[in-house]
């Protein structure tokens, strides 16, 4: 029988985040050698990242940094399988490790930071097989946004009070204001649009939304001389859905969110929103 405490199994569990049995089980094998139970646990834990590959990740977190100047900031989506594993400290600790990370190093894209060294000698993808192993769960980060240069701000929305923030919004205007920062990152959060002008909407988007708009009044008996008419105002529509400064704004919906800035004096320079598994 193996030399080892109930002490041994939970400083076990709280430096690998594995289960019970499977630490006891390592630390029998290790003869009750902490650090050869933690090499074992994650040996294993690393043979089974390959299997868990084809397995699906809707759940997880958003996690963020913001520079105490609000000169820069950072928003992640660290994706789990489980909506257990998802609220869990360890899972929301490498959330949190990875936000630090790129605000530090600011890669240029997902690549980059895969690829970065997060600790000596560990990249980051090292880093997540980690985790993927030690949590027994595929772990995925595959979207984040790095702001630098204006004035940055974020707002994180938790969808269950139990679990981490689900939704992130990172918001950059051209120069300090607080509020209405925070009033416009809120309004994205909750309305999600999909660009933050029209200039922004790539050509055959439009002429896509032109073309279903004629098809569909056609196809509704429309006079064909109203059509034109018809179809502008159905692509408005489409704007006023999609881009962010069309929209009604959610505190005013009398005002523009291009109004509500305008009226402040501030230009929003760029937007992320980013939604656990959407």
């Amino acid at each position: 029988m193996a030399n080892f405490t109930a002490a041994d199994v939970k400083a076990l569990r709280e430096k690998t985040g594995a289960g019970m049995m499977d630490c006891k089980k390592a630390l029998d094998e290790a003869n009750g050698d902490l650090e050869k139970a933690i090499e074992i646990v994650r040996v294993k834990g690393l043979k089974g990242v390959a299997k868990r590959e084809s397995r699906t990740t809707e759940n997880g977190a958003v996690a963020s940094v913001i520079a105490g100047d609000n000169t820069s900031g950072v928003i992640v989506e660290l994706k789990c399988e489980t909506d257990f594993v998802a609220k869990g400290e360890k899972f929301v600790a490498v959330a949190d490790a990875l936000a630090a990370h790129i605000a530090k190093s600011a890669p240029a894209d997902l690549e980059a930071l895969l690829a970065s060294e997060i600790e000596a000698g560990k990249t980051v993808q090292a880093f997540i097989d980690e985790a993927n192993a030690t949590l027994g769960e595929k772990i995925v980060v595959d979207r984040f946004a790095y702001f630098a240069g204006g004035f940055v701000s974020v707002y994180m929305h938790r969808t269950a009070a139990d679990l981490p923030p689900q939704v992130g919004v990172l918001v950059e205007l051209d120069k300090e204001n607080a509020e209405v920062a925070k009033d416009v990152a809120q309004h994205i959060a909750a309305f999600a649009p999909k660009f933050l002008s029209r200039d922004e909407i790539p050509a055959e988007v439009v002429e896509n939304e032109r073309r279903i708009a004629e098809e569909t009044a056609r196809a509704e008996g429309k006079p064909e001389a109203a059509l034109p008419k018809i179809v502008e105002g159905r692509v408005t529509g489409f704007f006023k859905e999609s881009v962010l400064l069309d929209q009604a704004f959610a505190k005013d919906n009398k005002k523009s969110v291009q109004k509500v800035l305008d009226e402040a004096g501030v230009t929003l320079k760029r937007f992320s929103r980013i939604r656990v598994g959407a």
